[in-house]
């Protein structure tokens, strides 16, 4: 028999920080997000109870679909149209158009209490993203300059798939997923020196994980 032992070396995980922000557009390019700042991934899943005379007979459990807060200091230029402000000519913006759908992938760190944040990291890769920028506001220089980050709204579309349930938003643990497989798939997404960066499908990406 083996008694429970809590806090042992090397147990106590966190989970802290984000980087590599990466930006999919439809057409195939593929821009770097610098200046992340957070990513409040919203948990949309629900419980429903059901009563049959006045007693509870069923808890269901609702998964939900891919929502998040994002915040940043800075994005990408590309990312204007997508929020539907389209250049029309050099610069000239045209504003209250349609938003389009496009592809994001982030890391968030993963530490624990011998190696820090060199523990290793979760690489979360959402499809057919739809971004809304929250209101901004725009206030008089004074002599206490802040800056502000921007704010945006984030909802995931899953694409159909068969023998799971759909979803746009898939993570690869590199505490346990194989180290050779984690780094081919970064050399896909990131690109290296002899190739560019490209994000397949989620059917094909996942057709790359043996399962």
């Amino acid at each position: 028999m083996t008694a429970l032992e809590w806090d042992k070396v090397g147990d106590r995980r966190y989970q802290t920080g984000i980087d590599r922000g990466v930006l999919y557009l439809r057409d195939g390019e593929v821009v770097p997000w610098n200046g992340l700042t957070s990513v409040n991934e919203i948990k949309g899943r629900e419980v429903k109870s059901y009563y049959l005379d006045g007693v509870k007979y069923l808890d269901h459990h609702v998964p939900g679909s891919y929502a998040a807060s994002l915040s940043a200091f800075t994005y990408p230029d590309e990312l204007e149209a997508l929020l539907g402000t389209p250049q029309y000519a050099p610069g000239v913006f045209l504003h209250d158009q349609s938003a389009k759908t496009f592809h994001l992938s982030y890391r968030t760190l993963v530490g624990n209490d011998t190696e820090g944040t060199e523990h290793g990291y979760k690489l979360h890769i959402v499809y057919n993203v739809l971004a809304v920028q929250n209101d901004t506001t725009f206030s008089s220089l004074s002599d206490d300059v802040g800056v502000e980050p921007f704010a945006f709204s984030l909802t995931g579309t899953p694409a159909p798939m068969f023998g799971i349930r759909p979803t746009s938003h898939i993570s690869l643990d590199s505490r346990l997923i194989d180290e050779v497989l984690l780094t081919n798939i970064e050399e896909t997404i990131y690109g290296t020196e002899e190739t560019d960066p490209v994000l397949p499908d989620i059917v094909a990406l996942l057709a790359m994980v043996p399962a």
